[in-house]
């Protein structure tokens, strides 16, 4: 799915025009982007969690020459599905239908994960 794939949905679920949906889909993005940019995590109910960790410079090794040399600290996102993300996901895979009970505790298992 690309960019333009969420502006069509948008277009043709919601109404929106494709200028307004292309809008909205830029400001979700720059939101997101700016608040990770700054370090903070983001957290979206039902889908995931967005974490930009710093890791320190440290010592590798270049596998062809053996040589050592630094690896320049940096900061990685990662990204942690929830439960009920990966509830449906599996039973997608599965080819079972999914079921609003197992989603509903998936999504309660993910709410006590987040009060960690």
């Amino acid at each position: 799915m690309t960019k333009a794939d969420i502006v069509e949905a948008l277009y043709e679920k919601i109404g929106f025009s494709k200028k307004e949906a292309a809008d909205l889909v830029e400001l979700v993005f720059d939101t997101i982007k700016s608040t990770l940019s700054q370090g903070q995590k983001i957290k979206i109910s039902g889908f995931g969690n967005f974490v930009v960790r710093e890791k320190r410079s440290r010592i590798g090794r270049n596998p062809q020459t053996g040589e050592s040399i630094e690896i320049s600290a940096r900061r990685v996102l990662t990204f942690r599905p929830s439960q009920v993300l990966r509830a449906e996901v599996n039973a997608s895979l599965e080819g079972k239908p999914i079921q609003a009970d197992a989603l509903r505790r998936a999504k309660e298992e993910d709410d006590e994960d987040d009060g960690e």
